[in-house]
């Protein structure tokens, strides 16, 4: 088959940014839909040149629409002579929010059962605008706008690749013509019911079609400047946090976060919270903490959960029941 743009663009992404390394055990995740066998294609011609051991994994959700479809990619996986792995659910809520969350440990299982240390996911330059368009209407601060990254640490041992970040999704729709790919055309992605479909299906033409031809790329470059934002920021507050807080790591200090700008404040305080209530904390509960920064003595936030609040002890921030 012909070497294309994609297969460049591809070899240079994983290069310049040091995605996947030369010999990297990779387990690509399919759906079965033209994203993901775009993506399998590539890693398989492009294999020979980075040695790379491939496997493919599929996540059935057990719902009527997915039936057949693990048959599918499992003959493609053959077709690319790639092992296959598939792990399948009953009664998961069609929902997106349940899927997602449910195929992310699944494809964590997987890569254990293959001992991969990399998951290649399909998600696009398309998926990304999407993403920051989906976000930014539900109210989400700069780090839910540029939520897409290309690589993040799922466990110590596995990382997430996005290596199609600054592909199209007509891009893959046209490779998989070129190669004939048999792409399963999901029903759930016509649903409208699904918020994400619409937003798909009829705001991103409408926004394109009424007042920017370019504003998917557009969306995405912004989640990308974005990116490089909250990472500058975000260590910085860091730095900031491993001063305030106490060699237990259960008090903060007011005197220090004082100092700080704003934008850092909130995120010392998010760090101090999430490690502190062993979960991310939502965006009141970091605002209720920010308030005690120059509250009086013993002043106390509503109750977080399990009975814990934030109070003002002196020139710490505590939480404590």
């Amino acid at each position: 088959m012909p070497w294309t743009p994609l297969h460049s663009q591809l070899h240079q992404c994983a290069i310049a940014r040091q995605l996947l390394p030369i010999g990297a055990r990779i387990l690509i995740a399919v759906s079965g839909g033209q994203d993901s066998l775009c993506l399998g294609q590539l890693l398989c011609d492009l294999q020979s040149r980075w040695q790379w051991q491939l496997a493919v994994g599929h996540c059935d959700h057990g719902w009527e629409q997915d039936i057949g479809i693990a048959e599918r990619v499992a003959q493609v996986a053959a077709s690319w002579q790639l092992p296959f792995h598939c792990e399948t659910t009953a009664n998961l809520p069609e929902t997106d929010g349940a899927a997602r969350e449910w195929r992310y440990q699944a494809l964590i299982r997987l890569a254990q059962t293959t001992e991969s240390t990399y998951i290649v996911t399909a998600h696009t330059q398309t998926d990304r605008a999407e993403t920051l368009l989906y976000n930014l209407v539900r109210g989400a601060g700069a780090d839910g706008l540029c939520a897409m990254n290309w690589q993040r640490e799922l466990t110590p041992e596995i990382s997430l690749v996005r290596p199609l970040l600054a592909v199209n999704r007509a891009q893959t729709g046209a490779f998989c013509q070129e190669y004939q790919l048999p792409v399963w055309e999901d029903a759930y992605n016509q649903d409208l019911k699904y918020p994400r479909n619409r937003l798909r299906l009829e705001i991103m033409p409408r926004l394109a079609a009424d007042f920017n031809p370019q504003v998917e790329s557009h969306l995405a470059r912004t989640a990308e400047l974005l990116r490089a934002d909250v990472e500058y920021l975000e260590s910085l507050a860091s730095e900031w946090y491993r001063q305030a807080v106490d060699d237990l790591g259960v008090k903060l200090d007011r005197v220090i976060l004082r100092s700080l700008p704003l934008a850092l404040q909130r995120r010392v305080i998010r760090q101090f919270l999430t490690q502190t209530l062993a979960k991310m904390p939502t965006f009141s509960q970091i605002e209720e903490t920010l308030a005690l920064i120059d509250a009086p003595n013993r002043t106390r936030t509503s109750t977080f959960s399990q009975g814990l609040a934030a109070e003002v002890s002196g020139i710490w921030i505590v939480v404590r029941a």
